[in-house]
């Protein structure tokens, strides 16, 4: 039986990320954010307490990029989103399961949320960063690995939010996952990023050694084709095969540009290379475009959704416009990520081919890319996009004791750089092997004391303004 277990207390914290070099995707350029971090204490019924712990960056204009808001505001929001699951999670004192209190929790989480126009992807943060810490405490409670612990489905995942599956479904897919050893990064080609020559994607020092490439788009066509052509040449220079993967992160307007793009992949020489190495295509037209769009034709190339898997339907739904494919990011929900793991295995074992892949926003050395990571290890992602080494230096301005106390512990996922301490990257892959310890994937904490608090967030609608 999956142990039960009550929140007795939720702090939120953190710290600032400045960029080493100016990340640009979609309709934002990025230079420094915020790392949230989350430390909840539990207790285990009939055991007692135990403190757990997550992280995650507060990406600007990702999970709402609504032209009328600012940066800054959209920030706001997930600090808000936060602050309303906090409520929410600390509202319920009874006993239940990890997934348990996540159902109780979730609906209400996007209704209150709602009342406060925001959108339902950055109301799912909250509630995310909340569960993979109780999770996290759950488990060093238990002194199980997350591999192991999920494997026994030790927070007790059902189908309740998702009529579409059986729990026997559920509970089969994690009895039968066995961790990868090596995972590979996915190296991101940012918009302002150089392309040729020295520090360009053929670089050694800057791609790490990465087999596969993710290509971030504008929406336009024929800057994008002119781009990828010259990024295929560059590509063709390295000595080993290549898979790329296209991310346009909403930028391409309806079905009829995205089909000029399509066009220019299967007809222009110039981008044979690119076309040749096409694994799937990520999220081209903003969510809502998305979700009334059939891809028809369009469905021949492999497209997959991110910033529109904003709900447990979203998956069901995006399969019968055209897609095959979902991304997995621990700040969208881990239980969700789970569930349309168990979906693709479920659908490809009736003869199609559906999957889910790993994307990262940006996600930090220390607690968030070993969570992460080995989220994408368990459910069979074989390689993930990681860019936080890339536009981060190192752990940042996180304190030098924390960060080596991270390098002990997982010798095997950072390195000593001089006095930096970076992600070790072996011939283009992350090992897993160190997330083995008890708890979710960490066999330490952050220095608590090192943070400041979470800002309190301004709510930009009242609920009496919203009706």
């Amino acid at each position: 039986m999956p142990l039960r277990l009550a929140v007795r207390d939720i702090a939120f914290f953190e710290r600032p990320v400045p960029f080493a070099r100016p990340f640009r995707f979609g309709a934002v350029t990025i230079n420094a954010s915020t790392q949230v971090f989350v430390r909840v204490e539990i207790e285990v019924e009939g055991q007692g307490r135990a403190t757990g712990a997550s992280a995650e960056m507060l990406a600007p204009k990702w999970f709402d990029k609504r032209p009328h808001l600012t940066a800054e505001q959209t920030v706001d929001d997930l600090r808000r989103s936060l602050a309303i699951a906090r409520e929410l999670y600390l509202a319920n004192t009874g006993f239940d399961t990890a997934f348990g209190l996540h159902d109780r929790c979730i609906g209400a989480q996007v209704a209150a949320c709602a009342k406060e126009d925001i959108p339902p992807l950055a109301a799912a943060l909250g509630p995310a960063e909340i569960d993979k810490a109780i999770l996290d405490a759950l488990l060093r409670a238990e002194r199980a690995s997350f591999f192991d612990g999920m494997a026994g489905n030790i927070a007790g995942i059902d189908a309740r939010l998702t009529p579409d599956l059986d729990d026997a479904a559920i509970t089969r897919f994690l009895a039968t996952r066995r961790r990868l050893d090596r995972v590979a990064i996915r190296h991101t080609v940012g918009m302002d990023d150089m392309i040729e020559g020295e520090g360009g994607i053929a670089d050694f020092r800057e791609n790490a050694g990465a087999r596969y490439f993710k290509l971030k788009l504008n929406g336009d066509p024929a800057h994008d084709g002119a781009r990828l052509a010259r990024i295929g040449k560059e590509l063709a220079t390295l000595p080993y095969p290549t898979k790329l993967t296209l991310d346009a992160n909403e930028q391409y307007a309806d079905l009829a540009a995205l089909t000029a793009l399509v066009d220019r992949l299967d007809h222009d020489a110039t981008l044979a290379p690119i076309a040749a190495n096409l694994l799937y295509i990520e999220q081209p037209m903003p969510r809502d475009i998305t979700k009334a769009s059939p891809l028809g034709a369009l469905a021949a190339r492999s497209f997959i959704i991110d910033e529109a898997d904003d709900s447990y339907e979203a998956f069901p739904a995006a399969r019968a416009l055209g897609y095959c494919g979902i991304s997995s990011k621990s700040c969208k929900g881990i239980y969700k990520s789970i569930i349309n793991a168990t979906r693709a295995a479920a659908w490809s074992a009736d003869g199609g081919t559906y999957f889910i892949s790993g994307e990262d926003l940006t996600c930090q050395a220390g607690l968030a890319v070993q969570q992460d990571l080995a989220l994408g290890a368990l459910i069979g992602v074989t390689h993930a996009e990681r860019n936080g080494h890339h536009y981060v230096d190192g752990f940042a301005e996180t304190p030098g004791v924390e960060a080596e106390g991270f390098f002990a512990a997982h010798p095997d996922l950072y390195r000593r750089d001089g006095a930096k301490v970076r992600l070790a990257i072996h011939d283009g892959d992350l090992l897993t092997g160190s997330l083995t310890v008890s708890g979710f994937a960490s066999a330490v904490h952050p220095d608590w004391s090192t943070m400041q608090p979470l800002k309190r967030p301004t709510p930009r609608v009242s609920q009496e303004q919203a009706g």
